[in-house]
């Protein structure tokens, strides 16, 4: 079983992220061009393992909790870099690391039935756009949430918060962006499967209210003046929300009949 060599690439992604962070940590001005390179070669050994596991099961790794979490670390990973090459945030490729890792530790501890069966509303081409382009949104506003911890938890100084606000307006624009596309290719896919665009099962319930609240974030920094820590609070909430969205529903009884339980 392919998912049981997981380990030796877990291993190996992590000793490379925090080898890749901890150069990123004692640079003090500019761009660790090491930390850098170990960086997205931690991302290129997550993304050989994802490789190997789509063409061993002969379909999309989209299908189980665990194999949307592989996604989330790989995806955690190039944000952090992302965020890291554009914003020189020494600290971003630590935080990202342990984000990615934390992923990465569950899915060793939980080992999951990987098959390849997929059910025939699965059997979709929306299938691969839909749930990648949502594990893109979902690690961008990753990003996002650690940057709102360090504006509530750092010391203040004017400019340079306003440095790291710029940088989370420009991370929610991109995650809101994509979680939108998410949506609409989940309603056209719905509409393709099923008849209807839109269900209000509790999956679809929780992707609009998180859709909602980081829509609520853009429309405060744009027409509102609100405080730092009310606008930090709106994003540690929608991250919350967005949890819920992606594996908390899993435990919610009145979701246990829903479509978007996934196989665990």
């Amino acid at each position: 079983m392919i998912w049981d060599k997981f380990i030796f690439f877990a291993i190996a992604s992590v000793i490379l992220s925090f080898a890749g962070a901890a150069f990123s940590a004692v640079r003090r001005e500019g761009r660790s061009v090491p930390g850098i390179g170990l960086s997205i070669a931690s991302s290129l050994v997550l993304a050989s393992f994802i490789v190997l596991l789509w063409t061993t099961l002969n379909r999309p790794p989209l299908r189980t909790m665990g194999e949307t979490r592989l996604w989330y670390s790989f995806f955690a990973g190039l944000a952090g870099i992302f965020t890291y090459c554009r914003w020189r945030y020494r600290w971003i490729l630590p935080f990202s690391a342990v984000l990615s890792t934390v992923f990465i530790v569950i899915n060793c501890l939980k080992p999951e039935i990987h098959d390849a069966s997929l059910m025939p509303a699965l059997q979709s081409p929306w299938f691969i756009p839909h749930v990648t382009v949502y594990m893109f949104s979902y690690s961008v506003f990753g990003c996002a949430f650690l940057l709102s911890l360090a504006l509530l938890f750092r010391k203040s100084g004017e400019v340079r918060d306003k440095e790291i606000f710029t940088s989370m307006d420009t991370l929610i624009y991109i995650g809101l962006a994509f979680l939108t596309l998410g949506m609409m290719s989940g309603a056209l896919w719905a509409k393709d499967a099923w008849g209807h665009y839109w269900n209000w099962d509790p999956k679809e319930t929780w992707a609009a209210l998180t859709w909602m609240s980081y829509l609520l974030y853009v429309h405060l920094r744009i027409f509102g003046k609100v405080s730092c820590r009310t606008l930090c609070g709106i994003v540690i909430f929608s991250f919350l929300c967005l949890q819920m969205c992606w594996w908390g529903i899993n435990f919610l009884p009145s979701a246990q009949d829903s479509i978007h339980i996934y196989n665990r």
